[in-house]
């Protein structure tokens, strides 16, 4: 988990941020992005920090906690709907990064990202499943996903009808079943759900 940024270290690179997004492939919501600068010593290592999708949610919360607790820097940044309906879901994610960099606290030497290639301001190193193979963005991938988790559950209670903190607003079946029942909320991305509902009336 720490190759790519011992790598970094030894290219004379001191501050290295990850960063990931959760939320690419949902029918309703934002995406999330999620940088994070780590401290690497071997004393302030976080134990367990993993791919978030291999974590269970329990897992998960407490290493979010963590995360934050010992981060030299973080941030998260949410892109709505709207956005990503107008511009697509990978600008989106795109902007999100951007976004990321400009507000994180600490400007980084360099960026690991899991799989998005970004331009930016600062040297950037894209990572395919980079998740699973930095710590780095194994840290930022937990911000990112639970970060976007609670407020999918927030916005249940909004809109209630379609069971939102089951499954996240990704695409499942009783998901899809509901949007045809109840029609698209205001969170819907119409780019998406252009398959179950007719969306030139919304």
């Amino acid at each position: 988990m720490f190759d790519y940024e011992n790598e970094c270290l030894k290219s004379g690179f001191k501050i290295i941020a990850g960063m990931d997004e959760a939320g690419r492939g949902p029918l309703a919501g934002p995406v999330a992005v999620a940088i994070a600068i780590m401290p690497l010593e071997q004393d302030k290592i976080i134990e367990g920090v993993n791919d978030s999708k291999k974590l269970t949610e329990k897992k998960r919360d407490a290493l979010y906690e963590q995360i934050i607790n010992t981060a030299i820097s973080y941030h998260i940044e949410f892109v709505d709907e709207n956005t990503i309906d107008t511009i697509n879901i990978l600008n989106a994610t795109k902007l999100g990064m951007i976004k990321c960099i400009k507000e994180i606290g600490v400007s980084p030497d360099i960026v690991l990202i899991d799989a998005v290639k970004l331009d930016a301001d600062v040297p950037t190193k894209s990572i395919i499943k980079g998740d699973a193979l930095s710590y780095s963005i194994a840290c930022a991938s937990i911000l990112a996903k639970v970060s976007r988790d609670r407020l999918m559950l927030e916005l249940d209670k909004k809109y209630p009808q379609y069971n939102l903190k089951k499954h996240k607003g990704y695409g499942t079946k009783e998901h899809i079943e509901n949007l045809k029942k109840y029609g698209p909320s205001p969170i819907h991305r119409k780019s998406f759900i252009g398959h179950f509902v007719d969306v030139e009336k919304l």
